[in-house]
């Protein structure tokens, strides 16, 4: 049997409308004629989710007892057996009832997935596992459910269902969201402009990354190399020298001038081995380069040209940032050099030359702290002849 489809509809704080956005997804489906089911709703008392459900099938819900209270949880079993090519099933990230087959909600949709089902579902940006401590920070609201980011990266659909921060303190000023007695509390606390704002931020990077994915995949499933201006990535090349610095700082400038773009720092090491570099440098530059917010990479090819312009193209680079050659000029005359040759060869790569103190005085000899010394060298090479 076929897996069902998952489509996740993501908020960036209660009160967007991702359950009316789902709910308004199962009726156009249904009057197209597909089977659909709810497995779960929560409308919260809203009037206007409310009237979604008319016409709709619910499948009924199964009830447990703990602590001597009654709660409702989804029942799997009834929604498999029924069968539906959809069900609608609410809050992706709930936790169940202690005694429930599955800890977590998504647990429970993995199971109707696994049988066919496809399945729509709503979560909030807050009750992601790698952005709770950050919300956490911004609001002063810890979160107790979540799910693992991967759960929604898997995702076939994911929809942002997107209000400005001002739009949402409207529609809790109006009583859409909650009763009226808690709105004055939500308003100057949890919905305050700048958290609003900054949960919406959260939500649209986080989905940006996710639309990388699938464009990465894209490209790497249709074998295509061109490069897609999508987004800006600048990757800097580093030598392990002593001008480094200079590259990593101006390659930094050039991605901060565009709004969420990547840096990539990139060390091309020879296939043999053997290398000119100072590790004790690129130990250093790459915490530069992390501190910046870049990550690096270390690639093997003898060719470093053509090292270089392939992994540019791999993470679709927009633009590649070398050093002016520390190469003297008689070295020049004889050999193009790196900088030259990857620039003949980048196509819609832009590559810029950054001059630095270190320009044609020549490649100096590495540091060989830790190993013979000069003295021990010298007879070895007396010995040796």
């Amino acid at each position: 049997m076929a897996r069902g489809r998952l489509r996740v509809y993501l908020g960036a704080a209660p009160g967007v409308g991702k359950t009316y956005a789902m709910l308004g997804e199962g009726r156009r489906r249904h009057e197209r004629g597909t089977d659909v089911v709810i497995g779960f709703v929560e409308c919260h008392g809203r009037p206007r989710t409310i009237e979604l459900l008319e016409g709709l099938e619910t499948v009924p819900r199964k009830t447990m007892e703990y602590r001597d209270t009654s709660f409702t949880e989804l029942d799997v079993d009834a929604v498999i057996a029924r069968a539906p090519q959809v069900a609608l099933i609410d809050e992706l990230a709930h936790t169940n009832i202690p005694g429930s087959r599955n800890t977590k909600r998504w647990q429970d949709i993995e199971e109707i997935l696994e049988a066919g089902i496809t399945v729509v579902t709503t979560v909030n940006i807050q009750h992601l596992d790698s952005l709770n401590d950050v919300v956490e920070q911004i609001t002063g609201v810890p979160q107790r459910e979540t799910v693992p980011d991967e759960v929604v990266r898997r995702a076939d659909q994911v929809e942002l269902v997107d209000m400005t921060p001002e739009a949402l303190r409207r529609r809790m000023a109006h009583g859409n969201i909650y009763q009226a007695e808690k709105v004055d509390a939500a308003l100057s606390n949890y919905f305050r402009v700048g958290n609003l704002t900054a949960l919406r931020e959260l939500a649209l990077l986080w989905l940006a990354d996710k639309v990388d994915d699938q464009l990465d995949r894209y490209r790497a499933d249709h074998r295509i190399s061109q490069k897609w201006e999508a987004r800006e990535r600048v990757v800097v090349a580093l030598t392990g020298g002593p001008e480094g610095d200079t590259l990593i700082r101006r390659a930094a400038r050039i991605a901060d001038r565009a709004k969420g773009s990547d840096l990539f720092a990139v060390h091309v090491t020879a296939g043999d081995g053997l290398t000119g570099a100072s590790p004790a440098e690129l130990v250093r530059q790459r915490a530069l380069v992390e501190s910046l917010g870049g990550t690096y990479h270390q690639v093997i090819g003898d060719d470093i040209p053509q090292a270089l312009l392939d992994f540019a193209r791999g993470v679709n680079a927009t633009q590649l940032v070398l050093g002016a050659s520390r190469r003297g000029r008689f070295a020049q005359v004889f050999s193009r050099g790196v900088g030259v040759t990857t620039t003949a060869m980048s196509g819609a790569i832009d590559v810029h030359m950054v001059t630095h103190e270190e320009a044609s005085r020549g490649r100096r000899r590495p540091s060989r702290a830790g190993g013979l010394t000069w003295t021990r060298q010298g007879v070895g090479f007396v010995l040796a002849a």
